[in-house]
Order: C-alpha cells, then sequence, then structure tokens
C-alpha cells in the first residue's frame, strides 16, 4: 500500500500550502525539547539513513554534537546528489516537498549546534534546485532559519559526489574524491589549510591532508545525511517517536520511498512502510512483466547483490534483505525479466564502477577496470582461456585498501551474478552463447509518464572522467596536474 509521510500525493508548492499540512510543528517542537531531547527523539525512533547504509541517525547526530568544535560551529550538509543507477526517489521527494527537507535540516542544525545548512545538489537537477531555492526564500522570509545560513550547492555528475566525504570535498571546493576522515571529525569548514592549492604537493590524491591527532579536535565536524533522512527527521520530532514507529518492522521503523524501472510496464517512485514484500513494491510501481516475459531477477542501485525471483516476497527492511544476502539501498530496484543476458548486466555494472572510480586506491581503479574488460570479452563470448581465472582473483582483491565502498560494489555485484547465473557466465566462456552487448548502466536523469530515462552522456565517459574521443590512459586521482577546476568535471 502506498504511504504519503514523506511524498505527499500532491506537491506542496507554497510555505502556506505546506504549514497548513502541518509543516513547520518540527521546529516548534526541537525548540521545547532542546537539542539533547531531539536528539534522544531521533534515537528512540530507530530511524536509519535513507542514503542507502542505513545507518542509526541518532548516534550520527550524537557522534556529531559531541565532537564539536571550539573554534568554529558545525554545518548541516544535506546530500541531495542522487546518482544511484535506479533511484529516482530524492528528487521525487525534492519536487513533491522542498519544505520538509529544509525543516529538518534546520532542526538537525539547532540539534547538533551548526550555523548553515548546505543541500548538495547536482547541477544538472535544474528543476529541483529551483525548487529548493524557493523554498529556502520563503523560509527564510518566515523567519525559521534565524542565526543558520541556508545555501544550495551546485556539484558534478560524478557518482562519487553522492558518497559523503566526497560530497564534503567539493563543498570544499575539491574534486570528489572520498576522504578517510568520517564528517563527524572533519566537516565542511577548514580550521587548519592542509592544502594550500589544487596543484601543490600532498600525499593525498585529494590535495588534503587528513586530520590528526593535533588538529581533529578544533576541526567543525559536519552531519551529512540524505535528503529523505531529514524529512523523516522532521515528521519524528513533529509528531513522536512513537508515532513514527506505528508503521514498518521494530528493526526498520517507518517508511521508505522507492523506485522502480527496468523490465517493467511502467517505471514509478512510491513510498511505503518498511517490511513491505518487495514483490508488492515492485508492481505497485512497476506494473506486470512485459508481455510474454517473466520477471528473473532485481537489484538496487548497483550496490547490493541481486535478489532471485523465488525471494520476490522477501520483507523490504534491512534485516530482512540482509537475511538473503542482499540489501536495501536506497530502495532503487532495477529489474530484469528473462530476455536479459546477466553476462552482459554484470559487464555494464562493473564497466559503470571501474569509470566513476576516483583511482584514489589503486586496486579499485586498476582490478576494477580489469574485472569490466574481462567481463565485456565474457558477455560478447570471446573471453580468453584464463579470463574467469583473472575474475576470479581481482574479484578477491579490487577492495584492498578501499577508502569508501564502490569496490565492494565490485565484489558483491558481480559476484551475485557469478552465484545466481553460472550457467550463463560459463556458456560464453565457453563461446557457446550468442555475444550480449554490456548492459548501459548509468543514473536515472529524468523520470516522464512512468518512463525513467538514464542519462546518455554515461557512455561517452572515459574512465579518467572525461568525455575525449580517446582517453588520457590517466585515472581522475592522476589528473591533478591538468589544472582542471573541480566545477569541471
Amino acid at each position: 500500500m502506498i504511504e504519503s509521510r514523506v511524498l505527499p500525493t500532491i506537491p506542496i508548492a507554497t510555505l502556506d500550502d505546506y504549514v497548513s499540512a502541518g509543516g513547520g510543528a518540527a521546529i516548534e517542537r526541537a525548540a521545547a525539547l532542546g537539542p539533547d531531547g531531539v536528539i534522544d527523539e531521533i534515537a528512540r525512533s530507530g530511524l536509519g539513513g535513507r542514503g542507502g547504509a542505513g545507518f542509526p541517525a541518532g548516534r550520527k547526530w550524537a557522534a556529531v554534537r559531541a565532537n564539536s568544535s571550539e573554534l568554529e560551529p558545525s554545518s548541516v550538509v544535506v546530500n541531495a546528489a542522487e546518482g544511484e543507477p535506479g533511484s529516482f526517489k530524492d528528487r521525487a521527494i525534492m519536487r513533491a516537498n522542498p519544505f520538509a527537507i529544509i525543516e529538518g535540516a534546520l532542526v538537525a542544525a539547532r540539534a547538533v549546534g551548526a550555523d548553515q545548512v548546505i543541500v548538495g545538489t547536482k547541477r544538472a537537477f535544474t528543476d529541483e534546485i529551483a525548487l529548493l531555492r524557493a523554498a529556502i526564500a520563503e523560509i527564510e522570509g518566515a523567519g525559521w532559519a534565524d542565526g543558520i545560513t541556508l545555501s544550495v550547492f551546485e556539484g558534478p555528475s560524478e557518482y562519487l559526489y553522492g558518497e559523503e566525504t566526497a560530497l564534503l570535498e567539493v563543498i570544499d571546493g575539491r574534486y570528489p574524491f572520498p576522504r578517510i576522515a568520517p564528517p563527524y571529525r572533519r566537516g565542511v569548514d577548514e580550521v587548519v589549510d592542509h592544502a594550500a592549492d589544487m596543484t601543490s604537493d600532498s600525499s593525498s590524491a585529494a590535495h588534503v591532508e587528513l586530520a590528526g591527532s593535533s588538529d581533529e579536535a578544533v576541526a567543525p565536524p559536519a552531519l551529512a545525511s540524505n535528503a529523505e533522512t531529514f524529512v523523516n527527521a522532521a515528521l519524528i520530532v513533529a509528531n513522536g517517536a512513537d508515532w513514527w514507529r506505528s508503521v514498518g518492522t521494530a528493526d526498520s521503523p517507518g517508511t521508505i520511498v522507492c523506485t522502480v524501472s527496468g523490465h517493467t510496464e511502467r517505471a514509478g517512485v512510491g513510498e511505503f512502510a518498511m517490511g513491505t514484500p518487495l514483490r508488492e513494491v515492485l508492481e505497485t510501481l512497476g506494473g506486470s512483466p512485459r508481455d510474454g516475459h517473466s520477471w528473473v531477477a532485481a537489484i538496487s542501485g548497483v550496490s547490493n547483490a541481486f535478489v532471485p525471483v523465488d525471494l520476490f516476497d522477501t520483507p523490504m527492511s534491512h534485516e530482512a534483505m540482509r537475511a538473503i544476502g542482499c540489501g536495501l539501498g536506497t530502495g532503487g530496484f532495477i529489474v530484469y525479466d528473462d530476455t536479459a543476458d546477466f553476462a552482459g548486466v554484470a559487464a555494464g555494472m562493473s564497466h559503470f564502477l571501474a569509470v566513476e572510480s576516483c583511482g584514489q586506491c589503486a586496486a579499485c581503479k586498476g582490478d576494477g577496470l580489469t574485472i569490466a574488460a574481462v567481463l565485456e570479452r565474457v558477455a560478447r563470448s570471446a573471453s580468453h582461456p584464463d579470463d574467469l581465472d583473472v575474475l576470479d582473483a581481482r574479484l578477491t582483491t579490487v577492495a584492498d585498501g578501499a577508502r569508501c565502498n564502490l569496490a565492494t560494489q565490485q565484489q558483491v555485484v558481480v559476484g551475485s551474478v557469478l552465484e545466481l547465473f553460472p550457467d550463463v557466465i560459463a556458456a560464453h566462456a565457453r563461446h557457446e552463447a550468442a555475444p550480449a552487448v554490456p548492459e548501459a548502466i548509468a543514473a536515472i536523469a529524468g523520470m516522464h509518464d512512468g518512463v525513467a530515462v538514464i542519462d546518455p552522456h554515461q557512455a561517452g565517459k572515459q574512465p579518467d572522467w572525461t568525455f575525449d574521443e580517446v582517453g588520457s590512459g590517466k585515472w581522475p586521482a592522476d589528473r591533478l596536474d591538468d589544472h582542471r577546476e573541480p566545477e569541471q568535471l
């Protein structure tokens, strides 16, 4: 059953409409609860972040408050840089109710002692940016943000821009390369300038030395969370943790906004109670399988293992999905039917991840590109005799030393194809299957009338993050000497 807590059925166009629908109550109740009371309410709700990992929001808010700097206020960063293939839920929320995102972020800012809220989104999201800025103007005019600066930051299209530490790097004026230091240790504002400029010599590929024991206590932290998470936070503070827990499961309470696309009658976005069977979500948003075909598997983005069709009745919760060896992620499900060649699917997903790797971690980029190349040869039934052995070896090492989750995604996604569809891979490796073209994998660029349109530019992207006809042979982290500014990526 479709819910409408986070995603209203009718878009909210003005602040007056938002207030008429109950908006503003979270700010009022937060003032009565105080910072500790707000954080306790978020913790009691059991809210898990809706950016994919499901990390407990209460713990994150408490960590940011506990690590506040004596020199500079903290920051709140709304991660609205949606780029996970198969997901359109954040843009749907921004289009339907940008006011709730800002209210939740303001509640968080006062709870953790932040003096600024930055909504980090992609410059390509022009419609959403206009709505966010209009909402901010009305909220500022109403006095809701007194003492807190609200802004929208427009960033690049790179997949890693959605990784929270890479998002902070871009806001800081650098490239979207993940950090080791988490946001609660070092956020947006620089207290100690480790990186004089983009061309300085530095042991960090991001050209910023990480906070050490001498300065990590003075660097102001940031609370970085997904846009959907902040809407949930506003609802929890306004209505109470018990109300919010009245739907969902004990371990995964509340609702989640899902996207369904792929081999379905239509694509769609909708909100469901946690614990709703996956099949119900797919059928409600996607309809039935295409004429004459049947579904085989589905996957949440390119971050989790495939769910085979015989497990489609699994409840859509973190604990239930983990129990079957998969993950819920952002709830952006790509569905495949019996026309799919999973050698080509694996090749396409591996290629996307290899291209989008920044190259700070040699194994991630080098092994990732090798995995993608091997899978392309396998899919085209043109593999070398030792390719499957090379594939197994590189899947073992690709995540060595990785500072973010992208390399692990190679292991999980490709590994699940090898486990679920071994006969398909073996037939291609023996050159007995018809050649398959690697699946086109990209972020959803738009959704109109039940059709999800994937980013057409992704196909021309080189591993060095350029769109040149011929790649440079460099990795993004090796291109810092070309003097290209971050906003040009």
